[in-house]
C-alpha cells in the first residue's frame, strides 16, 4: 500500500465529522448542494463532491461564488470498506473531474487534497 493511501486511511480513521451543509453559520451564503452532491465547508470554501460509478466531480465555491480552477488540481482517496482507490481530478469547465470506474456506495469515505495556486486544502466527505 502506498504511503499516501496509508495517510488517507489514518486521516479518515482519526478525523472528526466534517462540517455539513446543515450547520448554522454567520455567513451570507448557503451550504446547499447545487449539483446533487455532498457539501462540506473548509475555511469559507464550499466543496461539493458528486460521485458516480463512472465520473467524480468536485465543485468549489468561495464565499458562495464559483472558484477559479484554472490552476487547480486534486487528489481524492476513496475508502469503501477495506478497499482504497486513489483518483486524480483535473479542471474541466467549472469543476475538477475524473472519469473511470469507481467503487462507491453509502458510507464511502473520501478525502480530497485540493491544490489551488500552490496552496493545499483538505476536505473530507461521507457519501450517502
Amino acid at each position: 500500500m502506498k504511503m499516501h493511501a496509508v495517510v488517507a486511511i489514518a486521516t479518515l480513521a482519526f478525523s472528526t465529522s466534517a462540517f455539513s451543509a446543515g450547520d448554522k453559520h454567520d455567513h451570507a451564503h448557503a451550504h446547499k448542494p447545487l449539483h446533487g452532491g455532498v457539501v462540506v465547508e473548509v475555511k469559507d470554501m464550499d466543496y461539493e463532491l458528486v460521485a458516480k460509478p463512472a465520473t467524480i466531480q468536485l465543485y468549489l465555491r468561495d464565499h458562495g461564488k464559483p472558484a477559479d480552477l484554472s490552476k487547480a488540481s486534486a487528489k481524492l482517496t476513496l475508502l469503501t470498506g477495506a478497499e482504497t482507490q486513489a483518483v486524480e481530478l483535473r479542471p474541466v469547465g467549472d469543476k475538477l473531474e475524473a472519469t473511470g470506474s469507481f467503487k462507491l456506495g453509502p458510507g464511502t469515505k473520501a478525502v480530497a487534497v485540493i491544490t489551488i495556486n500552490g496552496k493545499p486544502a483538505t476536505a473530507r466527505f461521507t457519501l450517502k
